[in-house]
């Protein structure tokens, strides 16, 4: 079974809803030290039936959630990218997390470019946020790539209002005018 919502294709990934079928890859994801490093850190896969499920959840409350990333020429499951704003979120974020035998191929600016263009064009949203880690510079060099400066230190909701978090980001008509 698929969460509802949409499925969008780039040039080697398929993103579409989250799926029951996709809790070994979230396990995979949570139970990795380094993947999971700026994601929570690691958690059983009970937790991460959780965090699935969460997001699954949010395409029926919210009309859009993160979604599952596969690669096209393979199928397999490379990790979920897209939007999501909890309660409580500093703002409409589009975020990733990829399983870390998936990194550095491009994986993560691809699919976040077409989650934020699906964001803007089909959701409404202004602006996009993504919150990261002052130490994570992976995925700061990720907002680099898509075009989102800096904005400064943001704060997240409980549980997780202690972890320093730096918010990425820029707004729809930056984001149009940087892909003419």
């Amino acid at each position: 079974m698929i969460a509802p919502g949409p499925t969008l294709e780039t040039a080697r990934l398929i993103l579409r809803p989250i799926a029951l079928e996709d809790l070994d890859g979230f396990a995979a994801l949570s139970g990795d030290p380094e993947s999971a490093r700026f994601l929570g850190g690691v958690q059983p896969r009970s937790v991460a039936w959780r965090v699935m499920s969460t997001m699954a959840g949010a395409w029926a409350l919210q009309g859009f959630s993160m979604f599952s990333v596969l690669e096209k020429t393979t199928g397999r499951w490379v990790g979920r990218v897209g939007p999501w704003m909890p309660e409580g979120w500093p703002g409409p974020e589009v975020g990733w997390g990829l399983l870390r035998e998936f990194w550095g191929r491009g994986y993560a600016t691809e699919a976040a470019a077409a989650s934020m263009d699906w964001a803007f064009d089909h959701l409404g949203w202004t602006r996009v946020i993504h919150s990261i880690a002052p130490d994570n510079k992976p995925s700061q060099e990720v907002a680099r790539r898509l075009g989102s400066p800096l904005l400064g230190p943001g704060k997240l909701p409980p549980p997780h209002e202690n972890s320093p978090i730096e918010l990425w980001g820029q707004s729809r008509e930056d984001w149009r005018a940087r892909k003419k």
